[in-house]
């Protein structure tokens, strides 16, 4: 197998939790780029409708988008079953959909830690559920969690005070690493990608008032652009990664390195 196949997703499907925007919307691009059928969905199903129209025509493919909250069993479940009506198999789950909520532990209130906890965590733990029922009986798939690198350590306060998010970041990392030890015999690769810094809507009011902080404590000294995350997902999306499992792939200039 040469390196094109190696990293060639021709009729493989995936599905993107949270691609209609954001990393979900680059990492879809990425996979539409490398010939893959993509399933788009999350709460606000418009933004995935538009991303979906913009990938079909800018890049070409089948793009198919749903709406779906991770919390919930039967939507979450919907959206596997209208995936197999399509495309008949699912090879790829990307696991995107998250939230965050910025305040100082001491003043967490419990409903938000239970939202944050409750689409990051147990959304990443339904999805993988219902798709990994198609995967074991297909024994094959690939699963990649979006975890963050504030999972892998605790953040100065003073630019980022989101103890839920960094929480829920780490058990998806440990999740990640459990589920490749689980699945391995099913011939299912489960890894995980640790972002740094990207402009998104999520991190638009952190980086307007930190962003210094953020550059000066990361050795690249710039963000994630709109492709840095393509090559990380598409080989963790390919057989070019047939060999790693329960990995996280850190994609941050560098910053968890100081």
């Amino acid at each position: 197998m040469n390196i094109q196949q190696l990293f060639d997703l021709t009729g493989k499907t995936a599905i993107v939790t949270g691609g209609g925007r954001g990393l979900g919307a680059q990492i879809a691009e990425g996979f539409a780029e490398a010939g893959a059928n993509l399933v788009l969905c999350s709460r606000r199903v418009e933004a995935c409708e538009e991303t979906a129209e913009r990938i079909q025509k800018e890049i070409g493919g089948q793009c198919l988008a749903l709406p779906c909250d991770v919390r919930n069993p039967e939507e979450v479940q919907r959206v596997v079953d209208q995936t197999m009506e399509r495309f008949g198999r699912i090879d790829i789950l990307v696991n995107n959909s998250g939230a965050s909520w910025g305040t100082p532990a001491i003043d967490m209130p419990l409903d938000a830690w239970n939202k944050v906890m409750d689409i990051n965590v147990t959304g990443t733990f339904l999805m993988s559920q219902a798709v990994g029922r198609v995967m074991i009986n297909q024994n094959a798939g690939k699963i990649i969690n979006v975890a963050s690198v504030a999972g892998l350590v605790g953040t100065d306060p003073r630019f980022m005070d989101a103890i839920g998010y960094s929480a829920s970041k780490g058990a998806v990392i440990s999740f990640t690493k459990d589920l490749a030890v689980k699945w391995g015999i099913h011939n299912i690769n489960v890894n995980a990608i640790a972002p740094g810094f990207f402009p998104t809507k999520m991190t638009r009011e952190l980086l307007e008032h930190n962003g210094e902080h953020i550059l000066n404590h990361t050795p690249l000294k710039r963000y994630g652009t709109e492709y840095d995350l393509k090559g990380s997902a598409v080989f963790l999306a390919s057989d070019a990664s047939n060999y790693v499992t329960g990995a996280v792939v850190v994609v941050d200039g560098g910053m968890s390195a100081m």
